[in-house]
């Protein structure tokens, strides 16, 4: 009678959990025999990249796209994440933005108490409580429509739960706001960050991890963005920029000036260029380095130094011809739709 009552509460408790459920059941894989699938695809059939150090690693920029299109820029990545708990800083898409009335000048948490993976449940870092509690509120909302909806986050999840079993999260989405109070809001969110690292004697890397999420260029006409025209010197003309902006606002040591450059060439409102690249993590990825600059500075006292990881898009990629599973495409490829892909990662120096 005592194990069936202990068993009952124990039911009782899993059932209360408010759980984050899945957005994206389609581009991303939910089950964790097709996700071993993927991952021995890929294995075996890897995209271009370099052999980089895991020694120092403490942050990078991840895609968020249909696995069968992006798999190849995710899984190099990935490998070299071995922690505890990630802060993800995801995407406030328009679709969303639409649906909670356009929030800007904060961050968005929820409430959840698990999300889903693709290996079972994973845990909301303890780190997100402080965030609420310490953090002013003029700089964040709660909402968990919003992280509902979106799947900038979510996307990374089944990802680093391969690797990384027991993980915790912190997710945050950014919204539009100026690069000034990004900075305010960098210097708190960092401050708070940071005393969570010292007081449970976290080291950055092995412990506790940053993850920016971002698609790159979005091209063509469904995405009202075709300034090269929709052929093959078009594709080839933005693929290059693509890199080239990558090559220069990523690699060495990253410092404010640029990261505030990824703001005049990515944010339409203060570039001036004619050019914009559509890229979707123009924010998180400036909100995401701001912070992780401070927060290693805070912990370490060093500098952060990145490099590309890894760039290709969903038309020179094409699907990925893995069978046997649930996944398969949310949008098309072709030269009159196709998006960049981008994968980075950030080293304490």
């Amino acid at each position: 009678m005592k194990t069936f009552i202990l068993v009952f509460i124990a039911a009782l408790q899993i059932s209360a959990q408010n759980i984050r459920p899945i957005r994206d059941d389609i581009g991303f894989c939910w089950r964790a025999n097709e996700m071993d699938s993927l991952i021995s695809w890929l294995d075996k059939n890897p995209g271009t990249h370099s052999d980089y150090s895991t020694d120092g690693l403490v942050a990078a920029i991840s895609p968020h796209d249909d696995y069968l299109y992006a798999g190849k820029v995710y899984s190099p990545l990935y490998k070299l994440i071995k922690t505890k708990e990630v802060v993800i800083f995801g995407v406030t898409h328009g679709a969303v933005r639409k649906e909670i009335n356009d929030p800007q000048n904060v961050i968005i948490l929820d409430n959840y108490d698990q999300w889903k993976g693709a290996y079972g449940n994973v845990s909301v870092s303890p780190l997100r409580e402080e965030i609420k509690k310490e953090l002013p509120q003029q700089y964040q909302m709660v909402n968990d429509k919003a992280q509902t909806l979106e799947h900038s986050i979510e996307a990374l999840i089944p990802f680093i739960q391969h690797y990384n079993k027991d993980i915790k999260i912190t997710p945050i989405m950014v919204t539009m706001m100026p690069i000034e109070r990004m900075d305010s809001l960098s210097l708190i969110l960092s401050g708070i960050i940071s005393n969570y690292i010292r007081e449970n004697n976290l080291t950055i890397g092995k412990d506790i991890f940053f993850l920016i999420s971002n698609d790159a260029d979005h091209y063509g006409e469904d995405f009202k963005n075709s300034p090269y025209g929709l052929d093959e010197k078009a594709h080839q003309k933005a693929t290059d920029t693509d890199r080239l902006f990558a090559h220069n606002h990523f690699d060495g040591e990253i410092t404010r000036d640029k990261i505030v450059g990824v703001t005049t060439i990515l944010w339409p409102e203060a570039s001036k260029n004619k050019v914009v690249p559509n890229w979707c993590g123009r924010y998180p990825i400036v909100l995401g380095l701001l912070t992780i600059i401070k927060t290693v500075r805070a912990v370490t006292g060093k500098s952060l130094e990145g490099n590309v990881l890894n760039y290709s898009d969903s038309w020179t990629n094409g699907v990925i011809p893995l069978k046997g599973t649930h996944m398969g495409i949310t949008a098309p490829f072709s030269l009159k739709h196709w998006v960049g892909y981008l994968s980075a990662g950030f080293w304490v120096k």
